[in-house]
């Protein structure tokens, strides 16, 4: 990797880093089935996957108070962190990436709509925090993912130009935060179909870390070559 100056890479974590949609899934189950949503893979990806907490409790809690919106929240990423606790395991090819990222210096950033103990235990859990130069939280900002504030701040805090950046995303809502930022964005295939994820504005797509033409990209990206 040769990165140009201002270059970075910018991750989303849920199913982005580890694969952990069918967990989110579980809890979300096991949480609002008794309240009278229950929610199939394919409602998942379309209502619930990237979503900030508070735009979920909107439309699924509305006859809730304000504070039981946010119990309820709480419980169910309780329970995501219950079931985490078995174990989450970094996507194929990831650890490479962010090992040949730490030899060319090309710093990297964590964004999520993820409440923080969600993303701390999963980073934790996959061994790689220290390879993150910033957490950026969407909930703690003023606006989340899909909202550009997320990304923008992760640059901010990188001081890194979007001309130079690669954001890697499973969701639809994330693909058009980073975009929206003007950050070419990879789509991960780990829940999202490849027409979905371009919809949203991916310039590609890739089912793990080890894709030659993702690494590719990436390299070209970084290094001024893709312009």
């Amino acid at each position: 990797m040769h990165p140009a100056p201002r270059a970075a890479l910018l991750f989303d974590i849920d199913g982005t880093l580890a694969d952990t949609d069918r967990l989110h899934l579980e809890a979300f189950n096991t949480v609002f089935g008794p309240r009278g949503h229950t929610f199939t893979p394919e409602r998942f990806k379309a209502e619930l996957q990237g979503f900030a907490n508070s735009a979920i409790a909107a439309r699924f809690l509305a006859d809730e108070t304000a504070a039981g919106r946010i119990a309820i929240m709480e419980e169910k990423e309780a329970t995501f962190r219950a079931l985490a606790q078995a174990g989450v395991h970094p996507l194929d090819g990831l650890l490479d990436l962010l090992d040949r990222c730490d030899a060319a210096g090309l710093p990297c950033a964590a964004v999520t709509n993820a409440p923080r103990a969600n993303a701390e235990l999963i980073l934790d859990a996959t061994g790689i925090r220290t390879r993150f130069r910033t957490i950026v939280l969407g909930d703690e900002l003023a606006h989340g993912k899909p909202h550009p504030m997320p990304y923008l701040e992760g640059l901010r805090r990188l001081d890194a130009d979007a001309n130079f950046a690669v954001a890697f995303e499973d969701s639809p809502s994330g693909v058009k935060s980073a975009t929206a930022a003007g950050i070419a964005t990879i789509g991960m295939l780990t829940g999202q179909t490849e027409a979905t994820l371009r919809a949203a504005g991916a310039v590609a797509v890739a089912a793990n870390y080890v894709d030659a033409d993702l690494i590719a990209f990436v390299e070209r990206t970084i290094s001024g070559a893709a312009g």
